[in-house]
């Protein structure tokens, strides 16, 4: 008895194929490579940019006090506890804005030094490098706080302050005031800090 013979599968459709398109010239390359700049000098020169870039101006008309949700309970939000919220909000930014400065400033001397090891022994290295990292850390964190300084204002801006970002509902006026850069309900932010 011969075995049952199988039946070869179809050959696949192939999908029509396109032609090339010619071929571009090469762009030129440069022949000398300039000296890089260390990446903290080149990322600090534009964020110093994004630092000083305002809020684009808001088309429409700015936000009332009594037009920004508050939780069941609260009293709605007065002009003049709005008022206070933006000017600390305004304090705030300024304050950052100059810290930053220094703080970049600062950095930039510390990168400019960090070619000079020429008879340095390993512990001024350490050191030097420590002081290099925690700087980073401290410019990193104040960019931070300023990018939610300028979002809580923007929020204020267009009527969204006080709303939470992630589910919606709202944040609670009692809160905002204690920590006017929250962007979360506290249900929102206590199930984000268990992740």
């Amino acid at each position: 008895m011969s075995a049952p013979t199988k039946k070869a599968p179809a050959p696949k459709k192939s999908a029509p194929t396109k032609k090339a398109a010619p071929a571009r010239p090469a762009a030129r390359k440069a022949t000398s490579v300039p000296k890089a700049a260390p990446a903290t000098k080149a990322v600090t020169a534009v964020d110093t940019a994004v630092t000083k870039k305002t809020a684009p101006a808001k088309k429409g008309k700015r936000a009332t006090p009594s037009s920004l949700v508050v939780l069941p309970g609260e009293s709605p939000w007065t002009k003049a506890e709005l008022n206070e919220v933006v000017r600390d909000l305004n304090d705030h930014e300024a304050r950052l804005t100059e810290l930053v400065e220094e703080a970049e400033k600062e950095l930039a001397g510390l990168m400019r030094d960090a070619g000079d090891g020429a008879g340095a022994d390993q512990a001024d290295m350490g050191a030097t490098s420590f002081e290099r990292d925690h700087e980073l850390t401290v410019v990193a964190n104040e960019r931070e706080m300023l990018a939610q300084t300028h979002h809580a204002l923007e929020r204020i801006e267009d009527g969204t302050f006080g709303v939470c970002e992630s589910c919606g509902e709202p944040i609670g006026k009692m809160r905002l005031m204690a920590y006017p850069r929250a962007t979360l309900c506290m249900t929102c932010k206590q199930r984000e800090e268990r992740r």
